[in-house]
């Protein structure tokens, strides 16, 4: 806190796709970036939002990486939900955009 307000909606503005990831659970960071989303009316264009949280379960104490990873917080969690969101799915051609 406090919210930057300007850097979401200059997201908003250039992107398809806009993705939270915090390492705690839902209420977080996701939650206030998609409140003020919604009342800016920044999803009214259809923007694709994903929070990404640690899940609302007990976890077995592990090391971190290992506890970010399960929960798809890491590298590769992100990038199949940016995927996912745009529609790819795995297996799906995805063309350079200067292809």
């Amino acid at each position: 806190k406090p919210l930057d307000t300007d850097l979401i909606a200059q997201l908003v503005a250039h992107h398809e796709v806009l993705i939270t990831v915090e390492e705690g659970s839902t209420g977080g960071f996701g939650a206030m970036v998609l409140h003020h989303l919604a009342n800016e009316g920044l999803l009214d264009q259809g923007l694709k939002v994903r929070t990404l949280t640690m899940p609302d379960v007990y976890m077995d104490q592990m090391a971190l990486d290992v506890m970010v990873a399960k929960a798809g917080l890491d590298r590769k969690g992100v990038l199949n939900a940016a995927l996912s969101a745009m529609g790819i799915t795995e297996g799906t051609p995805i063309r350079s955009a200067t292809a």
